[in-house]
């Protein structure tokens, strides 16, 4: 899709929803997602919830399996709304490193 394509569906957004475009625009050109890490000797090098072993693929595939944020942040009771909707934009930024991530894990 060109840019000309999708400014029509950009200019349609409420101002939160454009306001959410601007901060993920941001963040996959700085690259730094807020509360999102990834190191090459933990989770082996896959995005995950800072200070944790939670890698975002594994959340992803919960939520594709029925699992409600709500049970999520009980099954972790040391993650955040917060940190989930950072996982969750990451995820939608990084499709493909996510999707590659969870292909990995199913042949492992």
């Amino acid at each position: 899709m060109t840019l000309k394509e999708l400014e029509p569906q950009l200019l349609a957004l409420t101002p939160a929803e454009k306001s959410q475009v601007i901060q993920l625009l941001i963040q996959s050109l700085s690259n730094t997602w807020q509360g999102i890490e990834k190191t090459p000797s933990v989770c082996g090098g896959d995005a995950r919830i800072a200070g944790t072993r939670i890698p975002i693929w594994s959340l992803i595939e919960s939520r594709r399996l029925g699992i409600t944020e709500a049970q999520l942040l009980d099954d972790y009771p040391h993650i955040s709304a917060a940190n989930l909707a950072n996982a969750w934009a990451y995820a939608d930024a990084h499709q493909d490193e996510i999707e590659e991530a969870i292909r990995k894990n199913e042949e492992a």
